[in-house]
């Protein structure tokens, strides 16, 4: 990318809704990855999980999902200050260099030379392991990168597209860096091309499309690019099983687990179509058989983005890990997209060094 990160239209009350919505979402999620809804409602209840309980050793507890959303709003923040700074930049490697800072809070990898490590890495609940995806560790470990040309697996997991949000915030082609960011973990297309999708979804609600409408544009984009068929199936069972009816537990899991990313896609972009609230589509979105975290984190990003922030509950806000971190981050987002620093000096060099 050499071109500077672009204006839009959007409020900061959205950006604080998105970032903050999933990782409530991947909160909510946390306690019951890995169980199916039989174990869930056994242990929760016949509406199965209804609040914020306690994972990862206390109440609130965000996982990898929110660890890798910050440390890719890190790389893109990191890489308009170089910008601003240099007039020119590639965001791939920026962001890559943010995700190998990640790794490290891991206990795998190494310190980057002559590289400043910023204020993300010192926060105590981003060094910890909290079941971090095993394509991600790898493919960060090896030091190459990935791209879409020459990927590093054939992995289609959902860990590109659950952590892309923040590029749907700011990229002036969000499909495009989209697809470029998940392909530095994630070779097979599918993999990349679902975090494509959900950045330019994402960016065209920003512009003001309203999530039907904009997941109908995003559609089409998809369908210029090679590869694309298992996403575009997907997310179109999405939207025809949003038409069918009352939401249920069983709709959400006749699109699939989501352990894969067009399946975690699908479950997030259903639940955000089908929801009355930001609640109701969240708790839809991580009461099934499968990746709970990752199917909140997605709905709860679209969700707390359409609606903003004040449309998570306080409570779910109050016990949020990192929350005011996460508000932090989605506030340094909006000044770089259209703020006053979106075209002069690089914008909180203090937290994004490295210009």
């Amino acid at each position: 990318m050499d071109t500077p990160l672009p204006r839009g239209l959007s409020s900061r009350s959205s950006f604080r809704g998105c970032l903050l919505g999933g990782a409530v979402g991947d909160a909510l999620g946390a306690p019951v990855e890995f169980r199916d809804l039989a174990a869930i409602r056994r242990r929760h209840g016949p509406a199965g999980v209804t609040g914020l309980e306690p994972a990862h050793g206390r109440r609130g507890a965000i996982t990898d999902d929110t660890q890798l959303t910050l440390f890719t709003a890190e790389g893109l923040i990191r890489a308009h200050n170089r910008w601003t700074g240099r007039g020119m930049v590639s965001v791939e490697a920026v962001v890559q260099g943010s995700y190998r800072r990640w790794l490290r809070t891991q206990g795998s990898g190494e310190r980057e030379p002559d590289q400043d490590d910023g204020w993300l890495v010192g926060q105590p609940a981003l060094n910890a392991r909290r079941a971090p995806g095993a394509t991600c560790l790898a493919a960060l470990q090896g030091g190459e990168r990935g791209t879409r040309g020459q990927p590093l697996n054939d992995s289609k997991g959902c860990g590109g597209v659950m952590r892309i949000a923040p590029v749907g915030l700011v990229a002036d082609e969000p499909f495009e860096l989209g697809g470029k960011l998940a392909a530095l973990t994630h070779g097979h297309p599918t993999g990349w091309l679902a975090a494509a999708f959900l950045a330019e979804l994402i960016g065209m609600v920003v512009r003001g499309e309203g999530l039907p409408e904009a997941t109908h544009l995003a559609l089409g984009r998809l369908r210029r690019v090679p590869g694309h068929e298992e996403v575009l199936r997907a997310v179109e069972r999405a939207q025809a099983l949003a038409l069918e009816g009352r939401p249920t537990a069983a709709r959400v899991e006749s699109l699939g687990a989501g352990w894969v990313a067009e399946e975690a896609l699908a479950i997030g972009v259903y639940c955000a179509l089908v929801a009355q609230d930001f609640r109701h589509g969240v708790l839809l979105a991580v009461n099934h058989s499968g990746d709970s975290d990752s199917t909140g984190s997605i709905a709860g990003n679209l969700l707390g983005l359409v609606h903003g922030e004040e449309a998570i509950p306080a409570e779910w806000r109050r016990q949020l890990e990192l929350a005011d971190v996460i508000t932090t981050v989605a506030d340094d987002l909006w000044e770089i997209r259209f703020g006053k620093h979106q075209d002069g000096e690089g914008w909180a060099v203090d937290r994004y060094p490295g210009v």
